[in-house]
């Protein structure tokens, strides 16, 4: 009886084992299936370079600007490649800046525009910001720089007091 229920346990260890071991071989198939469907679907490569994607200036100097509205410009770039140029994103290296541009394709020879804001209300002081712009032509470093000049204060004194007064 020992005999056969040690059998059993043995037969049922080594089926089990070979079991995971099949299971493994078709997931490792299946792996490599779909490596090789990426590989196979994977976008051409592009002919254009950073240089298609041409700004008129990469830098925009504000000068003194007052605290309060957001200070907005506006950098225009020019495809000089041989294929449309697709911006993917424009990130600025702070939350204070907030770039906007189109999603449609710039066509060889067009022009396309990438909006900047930047939030001036509670940042007197002097800025430099930029907006890395990432596209299918590779990536341009575009750059905001100027002077916030402080809100002057109203012309009722400002109350410190700890008692409220209504």
């Amino acid at each position: 009886m020992k005999k056969a229920i040690l059998s059993l346990g043995l037969l049922l260890l080594s089926a089990g084992v070979t079991m995971a071991q099949h299971k493994k071989d078709k997931e490792s198939t299946a792996l490599s299936e779909k490596q090789t469907t990426a590989t196979a679907t994977a976008p051409a490569a592009t002919s254009l370079k950073a240089d298609d994607m041409a700004f008129k200036d990469a830098t925009h100097e504000f000068g003194t600007v007052p605290e309060g509205p957001d200070a907005t410009c506006e950098f225009t770039f020019v495809n000089n490649g041989k294929e449309p140029i697709i911006i993917q994103k424009a990130q600025p290296s702070c939350g204070c800046t907030v770039p906007s541009f189109s999603n449609e394709p710039v066509p060889p020879g067009g022009t396309g525009t990438i909006n900047v804001a930047f939030h001036t209300k509670g940042k007197p002081a002097t800025f430099n910001k930029t907006i890395t712009v990432v596209s299918n032509a590779g990536t341009k470093v575009l750059t905001i720089k100027g002077m916030v000049e402080k809100a002057p204060t109203g012309s009722v004194p400002e109350n410190n007091s700890m008692i409220k007064t209504n």
